[in-house]
């Protein structure tokens, strides 16, 4: 910046944030300077139609962005293609400029559009609409359009829209009732496509191979134009979801402004301490609601990305508290959004944040996807999202005007958290992440081939598409257990009712949970099956829309969660047992170590047995109250693992390559190593902390030896295990350099304690964990 030069808005939002910090605080890591990029427009194509240029020079777009055209002009040319841009680069117009040619110019033809959210789908569909081009009709077909609505649909729109649930259950089961609509069909567009990873995306990849035979059924061959956030190699990726080959478009023609990243750790409370006498940080989200109402108080629209529902409603109300004490009309400028809302207040709060009514809003990452709120001045990012790929999809809400914008990323009291915000490179240098999906898991593959020949009867030709002799095994089971019945033909679906509803294709474990207030019979909210038992067990402390309430009941064969009206002090957190059990080891590699002794590396499939059995109460402090028990079925899971053990000499031995503890520190030992390892592999794979666990033992009676597992938190894997498999050493330095950095002394959430540990954090060694790791690293090939 030139001397005398006045500072751009996200330098003064940052001065203004910094102005609120408490003397004597410094939590300011690193900030970084993003230069602005200019644009690079080009003329429209000569194949566009005029009609559809005319339309969107109406709604103020002169002249297109090179990708917008790059990408465009490949589907037009039958090719499909994946745009893969940063957020506000126009993706929507890459797509919409060859679809709506292609409609125009053929009166019968029709389009189809998905997306991972009904927010994302509204939003878009409004967007189309607002180009007021002719005889497209673009509609919605999703769980909140009205059943008197949907034979319209069907029968009259050209562009519907919807999204994976709706196609899965409510179309290809259906397919003949859309023969129309399949046998014209020359697009399908598969917006924010990067979110589609792990199991949802390896349902999502068989459910468009699904698409893709149905409409061969009825003679149509769509083009597939993939919408991306940057991502590693986009076209890899796109082609294994869609099942086509695709083009990657990558480099991006549009604006943007000035963006000043901030990174920022909160800092540890004094007299305060939590679990087993740990330090603690104040909570990010606490941090984030400081920020949230600084940015309010400066007039600037700021999103605050948190990391939960339970965030997103705390931080909402920490903001509000702060402007109350500012000016009585400043907390309504303030909102929670976040899945689990009820349609109307979803489409509510939308509008809110589009006319300017919300100066901010605390949100999960529903409001990450593609929803196109413009003009926000900040963003806060309260814990790291999981992937570069979501940091930065969330980062790019800001600017959106062209002018300066302020990022601040907050560290959670969390390994990953604490290592980024020390090691800048690692995420503002770091290239992003290749998505994760696995087709071929029989977890996947099982419940989409039953559905696949429940539409239409599954012929040797068309296995190639599902995996071919992976499909054919698992056809084989499914013949033998009956499910299916082998014909000369094929093989069939002979049962009356369909399968589709049975099978949950984002891996959430089932229908979901409704959150019903016991004195007035309202539905509050839903929540996950698989994560009802962490949740909303009894006693456990709900929030909806800013108030609060206690779980009474949760009765999990009739999927209710009965709760009442209270505002307690605290909050909970639940605490488990979980067992681990080897089924199958896919791979073994043993290691020598210098002077005797073993680490082995393996891959395999296991069975997690979990239970929840008390939860924790706490203080906004972090300070424990209380343990109280619980009364909660067991759960098992079979999924993949990555485990290593250590012979028991290179643990307790002596000398060189030799850790040199004593028996009584190995739990704490590797129960800190394990931690550590599960907060670090978000690094290495395209997965966070709630998609894996883990399990470590001094002596595990399936391997014999002192064993560290961590696994996949979905049914059959979803793929992290195999990437923390693939790049063990780096993973494991990384881990060991997280603990060591510490400024801690014997341990804290920022380093070795799991905020999802079901043994409360004990034992932990920190110290015997740096020396297993040590000795470990040592172990293995360079």
């Amino acid at each position: 910046m030139a001397v005398g030069a006045e500072p751009d808005r996200g330098v003064r939002l940052l001065r203004r944030v910094l102005a609120g910090v408490p003397t004597g605080e410094d939590p300011l890591t690193h900030v970084a300077e993003l230069p602005e990029r200019a644009a690079a427009a080009v003329d429209w194509p000569a194949w566009a139609d005029e009609r559809v240029v005319a339309a969107f020079r109406g709604c103020g777009v002169d002249r297109p962005w090179s990708h917008q055209v790059e990408a465009a002009s490949h589907a037009h040319a039958g090719r499909s293609v994946v745009l893969a841009t940063g957020t506000a680069s126009g993706k929507s117009l890459a797509y919409q400029l060859p679809v709506l040619t292609a409609l125009a110019a053929d009166p019968k033809a029709t389009a189809l559009y998905l997306s991972p959210t009904k927010a994302l789908g509204a939003d878009q569909l409004r967007a189309l609409r607002g180009l007021g081009v002719d005889d497209v009709r673009p509609a919605a077909f999703d769980g909140d359009t009205p059943l008197v609505e949907r034979d319209w649909v069907r029968a009259h729109s050209r562009w519907v829209f919807t999204n994976p649930d709706m196609l899965h259950r409510g179309v290809l089961p259906a397919h003949e009732r859309w023969a129309m609509f399949f046998r014209r069909l020359r697009y399908v567009v598969v917006d924010e496509c990067h979110s589609y990873r792990g199991v949802f995306g390896s349902h999502v990849a068989l459910l468009l191979r699904r698409l893709r035979r149905v409409c061969r059924r009825y003679g149509s061959d769509p083009v597939f134009v993939l919408a991306s956030a940057t991502v590693s190699d986009p076209a890899t990726s796109a082609s294994r979801l869609s099942g086509v080959d695709c083009v990657a478009v990558t480099e991006d023609g549009s604006p943007r402004g000035a963006r000043t990243v901030a990174l920022w750790e909160p800092p540890l409370l004094d007299a305060v301490t939590g679990e087993n006498g740990a330090p603690v940080r104040r909570s990010a989200g606490a941090e984030a609601a400081r920020i949230l109402a600084d940015m309010v108080i400066e007039g600037a629209r700021t999103l605050a990305f948190v990391r939960s529902r339970l965030g997103a409603e705390l931080t909402a109300l920490g903001a509000k508290r702060i402007l109350a004490d500012v000016a009585a009309d400043l907390p309504d400028r303030v909102a929670a959004y976040r899945a689990g809302f009820l349609p109307e207040e979803r489409r509510e709060l939308e509008h809110a944040l589009a006319d300017g009514r919300l100066l901010g809003v605390a949100s999960t990452n529903a409001l990450e996807l593609g929803v196109d709120i413009a003009g926000l001045d900040a963003v806060v990012v309260a814990g790291f999202p999981g992937t570069l790929a979501s940091f930065w999809q969330q980062a790019g809400r800001a600017g959106r005007a062209g002018d300066g914008s302020l990022v601040v990323f907050v560290a959670r009291d969390d390994p990953l958290d604490t290592y980024l915000v020390h090691h800048p490179k690692a995420v503002l240098d770091k290239p992003v992440e290749a998505t994760v999906t696995d087709p071929g898991n029989p977890y996947v593959l099982a419940p989409q081939l039953v559905c696949a020949a429940a539409e239409l009867p599954l012929t040797p030709d068309c296995l190639p598409d599902f995996g071919g002799a992976a499909a054919e095994r698992v056809l084989a089971d499914l013949t033998a257990e009956g499910t299916l019945r082998r014909r000369p033909n094929g093989w069939y679906w002979t049962q009356r009712d369909r399968p589709h509803g049975a099978v949950d294709i984002r891996g959430t474990g089932g229908d979901q949970i409704a959150v019903v207030e016991t004195d007035s019979g309202r539905m509050l909210g839903t929540v996950n099956p698989g994560s009802a038992c962490a949740t909303v067990h009894p006693g456990a402390v709900y929030l909806h829309q800013g108030h609060s309430y206690v779980v009474d009941d949760l009765d999990l064969d009739a999927g209710l969660a009965m709760v009442h009206a209270e505002t307690p002090d605290w909050s909970t957190s639940p605490r488990e047992l979980v067992d681990i059990t080897i089924l199958h080891t896919q791979s073994a590699v043993e290691h020598q170590a210098p002077g005797g002794g073993t680490v082995t590396v393996c891959l395999g499939d296991v069975a997690v047995t979990s239970q929840v059995v008390a939860y924790l109460r706490k203080l906004p402090t972090g300070e424990v109250l209380d343990q109280i028990p619980l009364d909660l079925p067991e759960n098992t899971l079979t999924t993949k693992a990555v485990w290593y053990t250590v012979s028991e000499d290179l643990l307790v031995g002596k000398g060189p390559h030799r850790a040199g503890l004593k028996r009584s520190q190995l739990p704490g030992a590797l129960h800190a190593a394990e931690h550590a390892a599960i907060g670090l592999l978000p690094l290495f794979a395209t997965c966070d902390r709630w998609d894996i666990g883990g399990v470590s033992t001094a002596l595990h009676p399936d391997t014999g030896h002192p064993t560290v597992f961590v696994h996949d938190a979905h049914p059959g894997g979803a793929g992290f295990a195999d990437r923390g498999h693939a790049a063990l050493r780096p993973w494991l330095h990384a881990t060991r350099h997280a603990i060591a950095a510490c400024d801690c002394r014997e341990g804290c959430p920022s380093c070795v304690q799991s905020p999802k540990c079901g043994n409360g954090n004990d034992p932990l060694d920190k110290h015997a964990a740096i020396a297993v790791l040590t000795t470990v690293l040592a172990t293995l090939p360079s």
